[in-house]
């Protein structure tokens, strides 16, 4: 047994279980496969163990390889988060923030948050990524993203959420809709008369909509099921029938008088929640935890839905 773990030889490993196979992670790092399957050979003989399982398709690492996996993940984020202090304290804030996110969040995202931050750190770059709600919580916890934006995720181990906010899930209809017009909230039946656009499986607005279904002993049958907010919006504008969603998903459709969000009578649907999350343990630079605090106070998928203005109901 080695006195310390090489984190060169874990950084093949690491490579080897990213890309699904030695010859992939051979490719992404620019050599000979059997440059990086000796690394991985010698690291398991130094350790006395598998660390990597081959099938036909590839490898899997052994629970001591994921061990080793998760180790090497943490301490390059750490890596990076050190370094980014650093450049902080030596005043030239400047570094790169990776954001994930449901695509309701992105006009939310794009108006004034990200505008005011640029303003105080004009030399950082970010990127987003867009995901469903599960992939979401699986890149924050991988530490492939900073910060992630999810709409109603489901309980996760190594998951921080640093805000939530009761965003209800509304029928999303244009103004002269009937269900914009009647005397109470609609019930989820009342949806079910209309023809339906609904979010595929792996988003949480979809997946809380299955819920509300089981509760309500109710089966709503979509005209139109797609992975796109921007699809449903368009959908509804067209006169096609209702989507399901939260109202700062259509905030500016909303804001123009497009469209309007109603309210849907269902406990279920009524107490969604928009998550702001961190990896649990995630030291943020300074930057990082700054924007985190910009979006928290700016967003509207972070204020509370009877503090908003606008002309949806919601």
């Amino acid at each position: 047994m080695p006195a310390a773990i090489d984190d060169r030889r874990v950084r093949y490993l690491y490579e080897a279980v990213a890309a699904g196979s030695v010859r992939a992670a051979a490719d992404k790092m620019d050599m000979n496969p059997s440059v990086v399957s000796r690394q991985v050979a010698q690291l398991e003989a130094e350790l006395a163990m598998p660390l990597l399982e081959r099938h036909g398709r590839g490898v899997r690492p052994t629970d001591a390889g994921q061990m080793l996996v998760d180790y090497y993940r943490q301490h390059t984020s750490h890596q990076d988060d050190v370094f980014n202090k650093i450049q902080e304290i030596r005043g030239l804030a400047r570094g790169h923030i990776d954001i994930v996110l449901g695509e309701g969040f992105v006009s939310d995202l794009m108006a004034a948050p990200l505008q005011q931050f640029w303003k105080q750190y004009p030399e950082l770059t970010v990127t987003l990524g867009l995901a469903g709600t599960n992939d979401v919580l699986r890149r924050v916890a991988q530490d492939e993203a900073h910060i992630g934006l999810v709409y109603n995720p489901p309980i996760m181990n190594g998951i921080r959420s640093r805000a939530a906010i009761r965003q209800p899930m509304c029928a999303i209809v244009t103004p002269d809709h009937a269900l914009a017009t009647m005397q109470r909230q609609p019930l989820l039946k009342h949806v079910a008369e209309h023809p339906l656009a609904l979010m595929q499986s792996a988003y949480g607005t979809r997946q809380i909509v299955d819920l509300a279904q089981q509760m309500d002993r109710i089966h709503l049958v979509p005209k139109l099921t797609t992975d796109s907010i921007s699809v449903v919006k368009h959908f509804v504008k067209g006169g096609l029938g209702v989507g399901l969603l939260p109202a700062f998903a259509v905030s500016q459709e909303i804001e123009a008088g497009d469209l309007v969000a109603v309210p849907i009578d269902n406990s279920v649907l009524a107490a969604a929640e928009a998550h702001i999350v961190t990896r649990l343990g995630r030291q943020l630079s300074i930057a990082s935890n700054q924007l985190l605090l910009q979006l928290i106070s700016t967003m509207q998928a972070f204020r509370d839905v009877r503090q908003r203005k606008g002309k949806g109901r919601a």
